[in-house]
């Protein structure tokens, strides 16, 4: 049985930059999906750098954070996974 849209609300935040195109992937997968997410542009937001570093230990984009876990990367079957625990 698949979870609902109402079951996999979860807290999601996107670090991203400009010109890079697995940001792009991971904005247009959760859209499509119609998964609500704050976006955080480091090139923008000294303070999404400074989290994305000391809070989620990460130095790439992009960098989701779902929930308590942090995904590295775009790799859409685990980010189905982790919206659906």
């Amino acid at each position: 049985m698949r979870a609902s849209k109402q079951d996999m609300a979860k807290t999601v935040i996107l670090f991203t930059q400009p010109g890079c195109p697995p940001c792009q992937w991971a904005k247009r997968h959760l859209s499509e999906k119609g998964i609500a997410y704050e976006e955080r542009d480091i090139s923008q937001d000294p303070k999404a750098v400074e989290d994305l570093i000391h809070t989620y230990h990460s130095r790439s984009t992009p960098t989701l954070v779902i929930g308590e876990e942090v995904m590295i990367g775009f790799d859409p079957d685990r980010l189905e996974e982790l919206l659906a625990e």
